[in-house]
């Protein structure tokens, strides 16, 4: 009997750590992630200091999402060979000193060519950092808390996403460019102190590295000998594609369908925002969800409603309400595929198979492609038409070649 009481204080007090590790790493992600927004506000406005130039503009957020779809496998790899936290240390530091030499670049109005290459670099270490980071969670967290430790990191995001961008339009008011990259690179001092703060020794045993060097092949055997798993980034596929360039389509929306000018624009993508935090926040709340497979096909299938009622509506309130659920559905379904994938792969994968999971965003301005020739050639509710469709009809096709996702 003591014995038994002894484990299970053992087990409460490793919990308690645990609780107590993932939430300091939270609240340094949090202040992070909220620089991260504010510097891609600030980053646009350095630009258009440095050229006055629409096309620089485009070249320059080029060289920051570029890198994204190439190293995004090296960064899973890398996850899965080396110590995950002690690499985000290392990224972060990384890029919190790359952020200083652009304020650097900024205030002293030098090298345009140097200040892009700085940019690049650092969107290269950017990209690496997602698949370690989310590679890392569950290792901070007991297994049956693992869905909520990832909502509540997504709940981050979107929170930043709001947050973000506010204050960087307010301080733009008040302090100069380059205070405000240095303002960022502070920011980043916040998720590498609660990464020092980690004792992340506890977790040893989940942390195991494979005797043998680690490689793309070995994700890339797994996903093929794994149908479950096959099936989720097959379905990814479908929203990205069809789904997720409403964000690009949204002005030519706004302006076509509504006749309204940029502030309902931003207005609509604010309140997309506010549903999907309120999506990945009852995500987040450690309830259970059975039939996990019907939530994601479900998810999908109301996405591509939301955004069909968005297009044939003409009342501003009814293609509000639209947008709401247009963010909620999305996140929702993002949110369990991710969660979904983490549950399914082994730890000594982890980092690999999200690496590929995360390319899924290569798919986004493909399908904003396809959906600005379509609203050219067909007109801008054909296109909106054909993105809510696209949704419906093609979840459903996978789903019947891929049954098993029903019964996740």
């Amino acid at each position: 009997m003591a014995q038994v009481e002894v484990q299970l204080e053992q087990q409460e007090s490793r919990f308690a750590l645990r609780s107590k590790t993932f939430s300091i790493f939270m609240g340094g992600s949090l202040v992070t992630r909220v620089g991260d927004w504010m510097d891609l506000v600030v980053l646009n406005w350095a630009v258009l200091q440095f050229t006055n130039s629409p096309l620089q503009l485009a070249i320059i957020n080029a060289c920051r999402l570029v890198p994204t779809f190439i190293f995004s496998i090296p960064g899973g790899i890398l996850a899965d060979r080396y110590d995950r936290r002690k690499l985000l240390i290392l990224l972060q530091s990384g890029m919190m000193l790359l952020t200083v030499w652009i304020g650097f670049l900024v205030e002293g109005g030098q090298s345009y060519k140097l200040f892009i290459l700085i940019v690049t670099v650092r969107a290269i270490l950017a990209a690496m950092e997602p698949p370690i980071r989310q590679a890392l969670l569950p290792e901070l967290v007991p297994t049956s808390s693992m869905a909520s430790a990832i909502a509540i990191n997504t709940t981050i995001i979107h929170l930043a996403r709001i947050i973000g961008p506010a204050i960087a339009g307010v301080l733009l008011a008040v302090l100069n460019t380059a205070n405000l990259f240095y303002l960022n690179a502070l920011c980043m001092l916040g998720v590498i102190l609660s990464l020092l703060m980690i004792r992340y020794q506890s977790f040893s045993e989940v942390n195991r590295k494979e005797k043998h060097p680690t490689s793309i092949a070995d994700a890339i055997a797994f996903v093929k000998t794994t149908p479950t798993v096959q099936s989720l980034l097959i379905l990814a596929v479908v929203p990205m594609l069809f789904g997720f360039p409403y964000t690009t389509m949204m002005p030519l929306f706004v302006k076509d369908l509504y006749k309204l000018g940029p502030g309902s624009f931003g207005m609509l993508l604010a309140i997309s925002s506010i549903g999907a935090l309120v999506g990945s926040c009852w995500l987040s709340i450690g309830r259970e969800l059975n039939n996990i497979g019907k939530w994601l096909i479900y998810s999908i299938i109301a996405f591509g409603g939301s955004l069909l009622l968005f297009v044939v509506t003409s009342n501003i309130f009814i293609a509000s309400i639209a947008m709401f659920l247009v963010g909620l559905t999305s996140q929702v379904y993002r949110t369990m595929s991710r969660i979904t994938i983490q549950m399914k792969v082994p730890n000594r994968l982890r980092g690999r198979i999200l690496s590929i999971a995360l390319m899924d965003r290569g798919f986004i301005p493909l399908g904003a492609l396809v959906i600005g020739m379509i609203a050219t050639w067909a007109g801008t509710m054909w296109a909106g038409v054909v993105m809510g469709l696209g949704c419906i009809v093609s979840t459903i096709i996978v789903v019947t070649y891929r049954r098993q996702i029903y019964y996740l």
